[in-house]
């Protein structure tokens, strides 16, 4: 059998050159390690998704001549290398490298177009099955979602190979082993599986390669969220599988890290309230690109607490970050005298309240036009999803971290992290959630509990479950149709929002497409129609 090497390698899309460079640097890595055979993550050459580039006839050229010069450097070892191949169409493709050439390519047959992928709107499918030999083994070829379905291989095969770019979700990494164990035992062969990893916009790609036996059982397992050159040899050596929250704490590590390198920034700022999610937000950003390109400002209003100030104080030390402190009552007591006149016969209501979200917000933007910042917006799923943020305000931001974390799972995560370090002070996780924009405010003046609430959400939005479904499974009806139609009447907010990094099987963004003006949600129908 021949020594094969997964190049479980970090891309940048459309950085074709860089990409190209690192799948040379690597070959030869696995070169040294004698290696017969490297393989490299769906697309590499591209990286993955590329999107709108595809339609770009420049870009796919530059992609091609990439792949040329690769293959010009491959001498005493085989790659399998991911690109974009065209022919009467354009293909998403692998080409087998060997001394000099490409020595055979295979195009991916089952193109995924639900939930975050539009692999149709680009590519062309594939219809001839891929079986090469190499040093007399004969090895399958699949790209991705290629092994999802029945593979008929007409011939015998001593093991495949899929090459994958599949995104980091919290189910994710059960299924996809139980689909490898599936069709490892179907084909009685076993199965090399190579996975990209690395951010790409709201998108994480976990690593995780790996061999699985053509019994079923895992044989080796690459670490998550690094690359790695896993050398498969006779050894049984599989890496250890992450508790749940580890594993989603990591995704949103990495996501927010290459966010951040990859578009240039060197330091991110947030407003830290002294409450958990920017709390949360905080300690991740910490933790992804070092505590001293964290900044944190503090913007206390009158309705601010003392505690609050203490505690949002307190964390900053404890991780690390510069802090600053800005506050804003001056700036609410100007805007008063401004507005007075034309609020003149008004009562003070939501508008005053969001006018001190907004100002916060745009203190931080300010900081990030002079100083190049990245701002981290801190809005938590559970928030997102009834639209209790600010537009404008809270919700100003380049990138939110914890977008796709419900509010249940927020706490989760602090004591998960608190487990590795104690630095989220344990008052904040403690006292109730509150916006601080009146006088003893709190969350569930407006929702409720947030174990309800994160329910529904799961329920009404990641599930596409109908009110009355719900209702049935014992939630208050009233309580039901309230949220649903928050959450339906909330997509123009959502929609202006920052991008996040995706860890649900259903998030805001590419996963969940939903029209701003509409009346044909259950919930707008049920209150206009009673």
């Amino acid at each position: 059998m021949i020594k094969i090497a997964l190049a479980q390698i970090n891309c940048v899309v459309g950085d074709i050159e860089a990409n190209s460079r690192k799948i040379v640097e690597w070959t030869n890595k696995a070169r040294e390690q004698k290696a017969d055979l490297v393989v490299f993550p769906e697309l590499a050459i591209t990286g993955y998704p590329p999107e709108d580039l595809i339609f770009k006839s420049s870009f796919i050229d530059q992609n091609l001549a990439a792949l040329e010069m690769v293959a010009e450097t491959i001498r005493g070892i085989a790659a399998i290398v991911g690109f974009v191949d065209r022919k009467e169409g354009l293909y998403n493709a692998l080409a087998l490298l060997e001394e000099g050439r490409v020595s055979a390519v295979y195009h991916k047959q089952k193109l995924p177009n639900y939930s975050v992928f539009d692999e149709k709107r680009y590519f062309s499918a594939g219809k001839e099955s891929g079986i090469v030999t190499l040093k007399g083994t004969r090895i399958a070829l699949a790209i991705c979602e290629d092994l999802w379905y029945e593979m008929k291989i007409d011939s015998d095969i001593d093991l495949l190979v899929s090459i994958n770019a599949s995104p980091f979700s919290h189910t994710k990494l059960k299924a996809r082993f139980e689909i490898l164990k599936k069709r490892s035992r179907e084909l009685n062969a076993p199965i090399y599986y190579v996975n990209l990893v690395g951010a790409q916009d709201e998108l994480v790609f976990d690593g995780q390669s790996a061999v699985i036996g053509a019994d079923g059982e895992l044989r080796m397992l690459a670490r998550p969220y690094e690359e790695e050159l896993l050398i498969c040899d006779d050894r049984q050596n599989a890496a250890s599988v992450l508790p749940p929250m580890e594993q989603i704490y990591g995704a949103l590590k990495l996501g927010l890290r290459d966010y951040v390198r990859k578009n240039g920034f060197r330091k991110v700022v947030l407003g830290l309230s002294g409450g958990v999610d920017s709390a949360l937000a905080a300690v991740i950003a910490a933790d992804a690109i070092g505590a001293e390109n964290v900044v944190c400002v503090l913007m206390p209003s009158p309705f601010s607490s003392k505690g609050s100030v203490e505690d949002a104080l307190l964390l900053a030390e404890n991780i690390g970050a510069e802090k600053k402190i800005i506050p804003i009552g001056a700036l609410m007591e100007e805007f008063d005298r401004a507005l007075s006149d034309h609020f003149q016969g008004k009562e003070r209501d939501v508008t005053e309240e969001n006018i001190q979200a907004r100002l916060r917000g745009a203190i931080l933007m300010a900081l990030s036009n002079k100083f190049n910042y990245l701002v981290l917006a801190t809005g938590n799923k559970s928030e997102m999803s009834v639209g209790y943020a600010t537009l404008y305000g809270d919700m100003c931001g380049g990138f939110a971290p914890i977008k796709d974390v419900l509010k249940t799972d927020v706490y989760k995560l602090c004591e998960y992290r608190n487990g590795v370090s104690e630095v989220i002070p344990k008052i904040i996780l403690t006292k109730p959630p509150s916006a601080e924009l009146r006088l003893n405010q709190t969350d569930q003046d407006e929702l409720p509990d947030y174990e309800t609430l994160d329910a529904i959400v799961k329920l009404y939005i990641e599930e596409d479950r109908s009110i009355s479904y719900i209702e049935k499974l014992g939630f208050d009806r009233q309580v039901v149709s309230k949220m649903a139609s928050l959450i339906d009447r909330n997509e123009y907010k959502r929609s202006q929002s920052p991008i996040g990094t995706k860890i649900s099987d259903r998030a805001f963004g590419k996963d969940r497409r939903m029209p701003i003006t509409c009346r044909g949600s259950e919930s707008i129908r049920k209150i206009r129609c009673p």
